[in-house]
């Protein structure tokens, strides 16, 4: 081989490591001893393993499988098959199950079989998923006993949506994030005559088009290599009620589909040629307006029309400020049962702050204000300024005002020379190191916790506390 040739095949393999690096599919090569000799970074995403836990091992020594024969790519490089849209479900080093539909191939050279490759697409939401909502039976927590507040505006929305238990017709829900749209659908429900039956929630922007299509309509056995008859949610949810959350997420081609089920009464599993009656009240959801939405290409004009036969508007807590008090006390006493306290109530000063803010975050954003407060509190009965988490009280509209008068007496406080109370600096430094521990691990919850000696759980609950997000231009 000359200079020229040597030099065409390192470009070549640029090419190639460049491709196997950008595809959006997982790849997996093995020889024909069984190592692993090619796999990709999607491959390592789908499995959630390191390279060098799979280069050059065996395949069965990384992962398991019920029996051997259950592995793809063992099957085509032990018996030569060729197999197409198989679903597999095996388990990683860690013991996490993952489920992939797989296009698995042999590879032969002058007659002899030097290996087997593999194409992979996850799955393992949609499983895990189906098998939640498989289970799904009357499992509402909410209704209209549920809903806090004393203002009109939700005097009136409650009627409206009392009004609307009669009836079997389509609801749309329309509220910004954290209003409590779902609480207002579990109380639709359970104040209707479907009570008794199934309540089905999905988040229509949890999964990519691709695959909540199955998990809406269904699939029928033999659709793909692997697949099995079962139901969709539609069909789950049968006598009860659908809550689509988030409907503006769909695809128009998906929305077009759904459309057809509220016309027609009936659903057809994917890959299926019969249609199927179904008595289903469907409650959808959006969190913008949806003139917006049509007018921007992310709502279908004919659906909305279906759908909005009700529509309910829940106003944003910035216009109900009425009701910040109610919502503050029923916080509370949740907290105070979950944490074992017995916090009274909170500041007149920080109600008069509450009153004052915007809430972007809504009924959500006061309840994890008033949950992060409470874990700061030692033994006092109120909750004043300074146990209000730090993220909170550094908001501009807050930082120049005089809260020395709200101070309670054995409050550590910040003097004049610069230095910051105990409180705070802890804060901000548990915040700062769980954050480059995360970095460190590319925010795996579960590598970083064990790192940490600490449950997931614990770390879960640290990051929500601390409003810890990934940095998407991060590079590990």
């Amino acid at each position: 081989m000359n200079k020229t040739e040597l030099t065409q095949l390192q470009i070549i393999d640029k090419f190639f490591q460049h491709i196997l690096k950008e595809i959006d599919v997982g790849v997996h090569v093995v020889n024909h001893e069984g190592k692993t000799i090619i796999y990709n970074k999607k491959m390592a995403e789908i499995e959630g393993m390191d390279f060098s836990d799979v280069l050059d091992k065996e395949l069965l020594d990384v992962f398991s499988f019920h029996t051997n024969e259950d592995s793809t790519l063992i099957k085509a490089l032990t018996h030569g098959e060729k197999i197409i849209n198989a679903k597999q479900t095996y388990f990683n080093n860690k013991g996490q199950e993952i489920t992939t539909i797989n296009n698995t191939f042999p590879i032969t050279e002058d007659g002899v079989r030097i290996g087997a490759m593999e194409i992979a697409r996850d799955v393992t939401k949609l499983e895990k998923l189906i098998r939640e909502n498989m289970n799904k039976k009357g499992n509402t927590r909410y209704n209209f006993d549920s809903i806090i507040g004393s203002s009109e505006q939700i005097k009136d929305l409650i009627d409206a949506s009392k009004r609307a238990t009669r009836t079997s017709s389509s609801v749309l829900i329309i509220g910004d994030t954290g209003t409590g749209k779902e609480l207002f659908a579990q109380s639709i429900h359970n104040g209707s005559n479907r009570s008794s039956m199934p309540f089905i929630s999905q988040n229509c922007a949890a999964l990519p088009d691709s695959l909540i299509e199955g998990l809406l309509f269904g699939t029928k056995k033999g659709a793909f290599t692997g697949s099995i008859e079962r139901p969709g949610l539609f069909e789950q949810a049968e006598g009860g009620t659908l809550l689509l959350d988030e409907i503006n997420s769909l695809n128009p081609a998906l929305q077009a589909k759904l459309l057809r089920v509220l016309q027609e009464r009936t659903v057809r599993r994917i890959g299926d040629t019969k249609d199927r009656k179904v008595d289903v009240r469907i409650i959808a959801t959006i969190n913008e307006d949806p003139i917006d939405a049509i007018a921007e290409g992310r709502l279908r004009k004919d659906l909305y029309y279906r759908l909005s036969v009700v529509s309910l508007f829940i106003p944003p807590l910035r216009d109900r400020t009425k009701d910040i008090q109610d919502l503050v006390q029923f916080f509370i006493e949740k907290y105070n049962h979950l944490f074992g306290m017995k916090v009274q109530g909170i500041d007149n000063h920080v109600l008069n702050i509450f009153q004052q803010y915007d809430w972007p975050g809504n009924v959500r954003e006061l309840e994890h204000v008033i949950e992060g407060a409470m874990n700061l509190i030692v033994h006092e009965d109120r909750i004043g300024y300074l146990h209000l988490p730090i993220h909170f009280r550094n908001k501009p509209q807050f930082k120049n005002e005089d809260y020395t008068q709200v101070i309670p007496v054995d409050q550590p406080i910040e003097i004049d020379n610069g230095i910051r109370s105990l409180d705070e600096y802890m804060e901000e430094a548990e915040k700062n190191y769980l954050e480059k521990v995360l970095m460190r691990h590319n925010f795996n919850i579960t590598q970083a916790a064990k790192s940490l000696c600490m449950s997931r759980q614990n770390l879960q609950y640290r990051i929500r506390k601390h409003q810890i997000k990934k940095d998407p231009n991060s590079v590990r």
